[in-house]
């Protein structure tokens, strides 16, 4: 008998601005789906853009953060202190625009239980976020908030014009969610903030199924980025941001001084403008660094361009990485870490916060700086490169520590705690699942 046949919880839903591709609440979202699945569980997807199957989603196009309208309101929102009366007033209107059709997702699925990934913590989607708070008010249903990324750990969202909503809702001080952060740090703060008790669950990959042999699909992708098969792939497998620390790898390239080191970096940055990009790009002709942006060729998932070009995913790029780069000055977590490991790569890191509380004292072995290179950290790198052995050794002490303490086990062990408490009795509908004049069906299915 599973889990969910001896609760009164089955149908769960997540509710997020998107989850679509291989940003880290996606990813996440796709493996406590595993985890709650395993255990009997059915869920559900809410949101704006989705990947997932067609019959387990409900669209609400507003709930993307890259909507139109979500992005004018994040605009004038954001770097000012002041908003216009016109301006709440479309706040509301929206926000009650996907209440209903939250609701109308509760009755379509009939939800026992939804997951907040994300929407009740960062302020990307403000009115997505005081929409689904209302209706866990008005209909009592249990919630888990997952928390990745706090208002207050970014810069953006420090000076603006929706404090009343930040402070409300982002994330809300209510005592009947269950709060879940990814770090012990975030947890702190948020203990702080709040005063509200929360639970840590990491980023986690499936240590438990080491990753299958590269297969004939992807054996061709250092040819197509135009990398000799004896040339050594440096992997950054990050967006092209500030706090990703591009920069500390193109030196990192430069004082190897081996020109057969290639730099790659897998994603693009459009999202916060192109300004960093242009400046590694200056900064790697500089150094005569060759560095490779593989944007156009690295997707979600394996396909095509409208072009009819090849695009692989992700996934295809860490086998053929000889060392994957990681220097973030700032991370909620760190998935590329962590899928670094999956991978068997040895890691070349900063020690950013996250990585010094809760990563390091897990016993991982990593080239790592603080905050700028040095001669030894380049000496490390070099013996990582050339000594089979101490690499070998390196790499499989790693996977053994992830699989200790950051596998699909401990999700599921923390999750079955959460969800075994006791909960209200009596069907959702007793709880106004459906209140008078919100139309039965408002929303649609991912089409």
């Amino acid at each position: 008998m599973t889990d969910a046949q001896n609760s009164s919880i089955r149908n769960i839903g997540f509710v997020a601005t998107r989850v679509h591709g291989t940003d880290g609440v996606s990813l996440e979202i796709g493996k406590w789906t595993r985890v709650l699945e395993h255990l009997g569980y059915d869920c559900f997807f809410v949101c704006g853009k989705s990947d997932r199957r067609d019959e387990r989603t409900f669209l609400i196009e507003e709930a993307d953060f890259l909507h139109p309208s979500i992005q004018t309101l994040n605009h004038q929102l954001f770097g000012r202190h002041y908003r216009s009366r016109g301006l709440s007033s479309h706040i509301r209107e929206l926000a009650n625009l996907m209440k209903q059709q939250i609701y109308a997702a509760i009755e379509q699925f009939s939800l026992d239980l939804l997951i907040a990934q994300n929407s009740l913590t960062i302020p990307l989607n403000i009115p997505l976020g005081a929409a689904l708070l209302e209706v866990l008010i008005e209909t009592g249903l249990p919630c888990i908030a997952h928390h990745h990324d706090f208002a207050w750990e970014r810069e953006r969202f420090l000076i603006n014009a929706a404090n009343d909503y930040i402070d409300a809702v982002f994330p809300p001080a209510i005592a009947d969610i269950d709060h879940v952060v990814i770090s012990s740090l975030a947890g702190e703060e948020f203990g702080r903030r709040t005063g509200l008790p929360y639970r840590v669950i990491p980023n986690v990959m499936d240590f438990a199924h080491p990753p299958a042999e590269p297969d004939d699909y992807a054996c061709d992708f250092r040819e197509t980025l135009g990398i000799d098969q004896d040339d050594i792939l440096i992997l950054q497998p990050t967006r092209v941001v500030p706090r990703k620390g591009i920069e500390h790898t193109v030196e990192l390239v430069r004082r190897l001084d081996d020109p057969r080191c290639k730099l790659v970096v897998t994603h693009n940055g459009n999202d916060e403008g192109q300004s960093y990009g242009l400046r590694i790009r200056q900064y790697a002709e500089m150094l005569g660094v060759e560095i490779v942006f593989a944007e156009d060729h690295i997707a979600d998932q394996r396909g095509q361009t409208p072009q009819g070009a090849k695009q692989y995913a992700i996934w295809d790029a860490y086998p053929h990485a000889d060392l994957v780069a990681y220097p973030s000055t700032f991370e909620g977590f760190g998935n590329a870490f962590l899928e670094a490991v999956y991978y068997r790569k040895p890691i070349f890191c900063n020690r950013y916060t996250i990585f010094r509380t809760d990563i390091e004292p897990c016993g991982f072995e990593a080239i790592v700086m603080e905050g700028f290179l040095t001669d030894e950290v380049v000496s490390q790198v070099r013996k990582v490169l050339t000594d089979h052995e101490y690499r070998q050794a390196m790499v499989e002490q790693n996977y053994r520590a992830a699989r200790k303490y950051y596998s699909f086990e401990r999700v599921e062990q923390e999750l079955r705690s959460i969800l075994d408490k006791p909960r209200p009795s009596g069907p959702v509908s007793d709880r106004q699942a459906n209140p008078e004049g919100v139309p039965s069906g408002v929303g649609r299915r991912n089409e």
